[in-house]
């Protein structure tokens, strides 16, 4: 696996699904900071609620799927999934497929946020057990003062870029303020 973060803003994103792990997933990328298009034959109450209404309320056709670069597809059954997953392959577009791997060209990891630093823990659809079990490792080993942190860092970073101070320059001087703040 390949690990990347993708910006929401530059990115194209559609959900496509039914019901609870529809709208879990729907959470989990408007976290990221997505507003993804938001496709349902069948809604349930939970991804509706979870939606604001703003829900297309059937299922993309494939010309529709060339408009986006991504696509999580939840809750539909395994043969409409695997359509509306080839469709969006063939237009080039990445899919994940809620817990059917076959169906996947990227997985979705499990996540920490700690203001904008984010950080990940996958196995490839392996086990979604294990990346569990990590990210709670991680929240344990990243508290919440790694968010104040990073904007202290990066309103240093900015005014040392702008004195066009070297690669070395700006990683001593995080480390410096990691220090500072208790995390390292």
């Amino acid at each position: 696996m390949i690990p990347i973060y993708l910006d929401p803003g530059s990115v194209r994103i559609a959900l496509i699904g039914r019901g609870a792990l529809a709208a879990r997933r729907l959470a989990w990328l408007q976290q990221g900071g997505a507003t993804p298009e938001i496709w349902s034959d069948e809604p349930s109450e939970a991804l509706l609620s979870a939606s604001d209404n703003t829900l297309v309320r059937r299922l993309p056709t494939d010309a529709e799927l060339r408009d986006y670069q991504a696509v999580w597809i939840a809750d539909l059954p395994y043969e409409r999934a695997e359509l509306i997953a080839n469709a969006a392959r063939s237009a080039g577009v990445l899919v994940n497929v809620e817990d059917v791997a076959e169906f996947c060209d990227f997985h979705t990891p499990a996540v920490v946020r700690r203001g904008r630093l984010t950080l990940a823990a996958g196995t490839g659809g392996a086990s979604p057990a294990v990346a569990r079990a990590a990210r709670e490792r991680l929240e344990q080993a990243f508290p919440a003062a790694w968010a104040p942190a990073l904007e202290d860092i990066a309103r240093a970073r900015a005014e040392l870029r702008r004195r066009n101070a070297g690669f070395d320059a700006l990683v001593s001087d995080a480390r410096q303020r990691l220090a500072e703040h208790g995390l390292a």
